[in-house]
């Protein structure tokens, strides 16, 4: 006989929200987390990683959560969900230091506050409680890295639609966090500006023939690009797109290379890097960031799952897995829902666990 419980993930990004359905199956022999439904939809109620539209944010969520609902087979109350990297540090372009306690702490308590406040309401909106909330570098880490990478110390480099966040892990925890306010969608807009074309355009552009290192790209091979309109159509490099992408893809891990310097923990991370996140789907992406980072780098794609973990085998639900493999840790204890009345409490208590994990 076995016994089952159910836990879900759920991803506010930039660019889409994802749910995430597991069922966490206690055998006599084992534990094992099997995904068991998905549902994911474009969001536009998020930017850099906070809502600036609660109307839209709602939808998102419970459209996202009806899919989930329809493949996994069972109706969803409760959710593990994430707080954004940037929130409880300061950009990575303003100049951010090491991860300090005292005043600095208490700072950043108040907008992460805030930002858990519009969340809760939000997922209230839509007839959820969250659980717990996952501060989203962590969950990716859960995600994509090994044990031994952490232990070893290893870089994560997170791309998202609107920003890019990195967390260095050393001796088993994270040690250092940080964002970059830049990621796919500045990509997605060079090519809209440098081609003149629909960013719907550029993005599918992006998508079916990107290349972030164009002496990866073959000087012959041509592509066709659909100009504004949709009406005509022109032959163009591929090379030529990979020379509008590089550049960004390159600025955005050299501003990163010089935050793991700043950090003091360059040379410390034997493990090297791992690129993770939508963008990262780019081919030339792990070898351009092994370049810019100087060891060696790889993709990271989610790991420590089962059943239909081929839906979720991409570097775009990294931080949804982590917050699935998340709940699935911590569903066990006996936790009340986030509540207005004590989401002080529970944000304030998420934070310690955070800032031990950041020493």
């Amino acid at each position: 006989m076995s016994n089952s419980k159910y836990v879900v993930g759920l991803d506010l990004g930039t660019t889409k929200t994802c749910c995430l359905v597991g069922e966490l199956v206690d055998s006599a022999s084992e534990l094992s987390l099997q995904v068991i439904g998905m549902g994911a939809v474009s969001a536009s109620g998020l930017r850099r990683g906070t809502i600036i539209d609660s109307d839209a944010t709602v939808e998102s969520i419970i459209k996202a959560v009806e899919e989930a609902e329809l493949m996994a087979g069972v109706k969803i109350s409760t959710v593990y969900t994430g707080i954004a990297g940037g929130l409880i540090r300061p950009r990575i372009a303003d100049g951010m230091g090491a991860v300090q306690e005292g005043r600095e702490v208490e700072g950043n308590l108040q907008g992460v506050l805030s930002s858990a406040e519009i969340m809760t309401r939000c997922a209230a909106r839509a007839g959820l409680d969250i659980a717990e909330f996952c501060l989203e570098p962590i969950a990716s880490g859960e995600a994509v890295l090994t044990r031994e990478e952490r232990d070893l110390g290893v870089i994560l480099v997170d791309v998202g639609g609107g920003t890019s966040d990195i967390a260095i892990f050393k001796g088993g925890s994270i040690v250092h966090a940080g964002v970059l306010p830049m990621g796919g969608h500045q990509i997605t807009n060079d090519i809209a500006l440098g081609l003149r074309i629909p960013q719907l355009e550029a993005e599918k552009l992006k998508i079916r023939h990107g290349c972030a290192l164009r002496s990866l790209v073959e000087p012959d091979e041509m592509i066709e690009v659909t100009s504004a309109g949709g009406k005509n159509t022109r032959v163009l490099s591929r090379e030529v797109l990979a020379e509008m992408i590089e550049p960004r893809v390159e600025e955005i891990f050299t501003l990163i290379q010089r935050e793991v310097v700043k950090s003091g923990f360059q040379g410390l991370l034997s493990a090297g890097v791992v690129v993770t996140g939508g963008a990262t789907l780019l081919s030339g992406v792990p070898e351009l960031a092994e370049w810019i980072f100087e060891v060696p780098a790889r993709r990271g794609l989610p790991q420590g799952i089962g059943g239909l973990k081929e839906v979720v085998n991409s570097p775009k639900y990294a931080t949804v897995v982590g917050l699935l493999k998340y709940g699935a840790k911590y569903t066990s204890r006996t936790r009340s829902p986030v509540r207005e009345k004590n989401i002080y409490d529970k944000v304030r208590g998420s934070m310690r666990t955070w800032i031990k994990d950041l020493f």
